[in-house]
Order: structure tokens, then sequence, then C-alpha cells
């Protein structure tokens, strides 16, 4: 994709997203905007998380969850691990991450948006875990080292990028050898077009820019990964599923070949 589109549609982004942001601030529960994706209750946001898990969230976080799934119950989180949350948003996941891996374990939550980083550091003082790390970035320049992640999480956002190869580099070159991806994210079914997947709904509302299963599997495999599946679990359109991705980092991860100028951006450490 060309820079000429890359830059608009990740604006579109950016902007829906601290709307959102906003929205929650001022009591308002948070949306991708009417007719899109994350607007659909049934299949969408706070919902997919139990009620245990809601009651060790401040308001604010559950109004901003805007994510297809809930990948702290399938990323297998270990006492100690050091987590990485791909589009941390209102920050759901990074607080309930934090709880998972306990004080000697680490949550990083990464976004695009000031908007919602503030937020998610206001949801993290209130919920008084304190081994948190925000940073702000791109998901496909992760500011991070290589080879210092456990596990990485996401919440329906690497559907919205614009450089989908390189976020799954990405994931790879920050994962130490045998870490795990825990991913809920917008998938379709292999019948579908990309003209056809557009037809479905935007690329901020999440349907568009979704890769097929087939895609994601070989692109995970292409990157370095081994061990990976793609569960579907609930229809969000037709031919479009909320869906669970799984992976295990192999020994020989692909690497980018350009350098990446790796200045972290550290918003917040609560």
């Amino acid at each position: 994709m060309s820079t000429h589109t890359t830059e608009p549609l990740r604006e579109q982004v950016r902007a829906r997203y601290a709307d959102a942001a906003l929205s929650v601030t001022h009591g308002e529960r948070g949306s991708c905007g009417s007719g899109s994706c994350c607007a659909n209750d049934a299949g969408f946001g706070e919902a997919l998380y139990s009620g245990a898990e809601r009651g060790e969230l401040p308001d604010a976080a559950t109004l901003a969850s805007l994510g297809c799934g809930n990948p702290t119950a399938v990323a297998d989180l270990r006492e100690g691990d050091v987590v990485l949350d791909l589009g941390s948003g209102g920050g759901i996941d990074v607080i309930l991450s934090a709880k998972r891996v306990g004080p000697t374990g680490v949550a990083y939550g990464l976004d695009l948006t000031d908007e919602m980083l503030a937020l998610a550091q206001q949801n993290v003082r209130e919920s008084g875990v304190t081994n948190v790390h925000f940073l702000k970035g791109l998901i496909e320049q992760i500011p991070l080292p290589a080879d210092s992640v456990d596990v990485v999480i996401s919440n329906c956002v690497i559907n919205l990028s614009t450089d989908k190869p390189a976020v799954l580099t990405e994931m790879a070159r920050v994962l130490k050898p045998g870490g795990r991806l825990g991913i809920s994210d917008v998938v379709a079914e292999d019948r579908l077009t990309p003209a056809e997947r557009a037809e479905r709904g935007s690329h901020v509302g999440c349907i568009a820019g979704a890769l097929s299963r087939s895609e994601y599997v070989e692109g995970l495999a292409a990157a370095g990964f081994e061990e990976v599946s793609v569960e579907f679990t609930h229809e969000v359109a037709d031919g479009m599923h909320g869906a669970i991705v799984k992976a295990v980092r192999g020994a020989q991860a692909k690497r980018r070949t350009l350098p990446v100028v790796r200045a972290a951006s550290q918003v917040g450490c609560c």
C-alpha cells in the first residue's frame, strides 16, 4: 500500500479512536462510529468479558472497550511474564494482563492515540496496578528491543493496520524464542475477496482491512511463527468473524531488512 493511501487511513483510525476516548471521558460509551462493527454490542466491546473481569476494572475502561474478543482469556499468561498489548486503547487488556502476570511481571501498552493513552493512564491509576508501562508509537514499528517480550496480545487492532506484514514481522522480532501470541481480531473467510470485505464495512470500522484466515496463517508462518491457529468465534458480518489467533515464535524468526529507529516514547509508568 502506498504512502498516499497509508497516511490518510492511519489518520482516520487515529481520529476515530480519539473521538471514542473523548466520549468516554465525558461519561459516554466509546464507539467506532455508527454502522461500524465496533458498534455491534453482540460481537464487540465489554460484553465479551466476564462479570468477574469487568469487576476488576474501572468503569471507564469497560466503556472504552471496542474489541472483538478477550485476548487475556486465551493468551495463557503466567506469573512473571512480560506482556505487550498492541493498540492498547483505554487499557482494559493491559490492566487485566498486569493482574495476571503479578508484581514480578510487566504489561506494556502501545497505542498511536494521545487521547486513548491519557484515558488508559487514568484507568490504570484507578485500578491500582503498578506494573504497567505505556508507549506511544506504531504497531508496525514497535518501540521495544528484540527478544524482550514473552507474550503479545491485541484486540481487534491488527485489521486496522495499513502494513500487516510489518506488524507480523515486528511481533516476531520483539518476542523471545518460544514467545506466544494471543490475539483477537476480525478475520474473513477465504472465499471473500478484498473488494467483498470492503463491501461489508469500512476500514476504520474493523472490516475492510481484515485478513482472511489463510492470509493470517501464511503471514505468521512467513514471519517465523509456528503452531499457528485461527479459530472463528462469532460472526460480525457475512463471511467476517471475530477470531482467536494463536502462534508460537520459532527459533528463526524473520528480521526486518531495513534499520528502524526505536526511540521509545514512554508516556506513562504507573
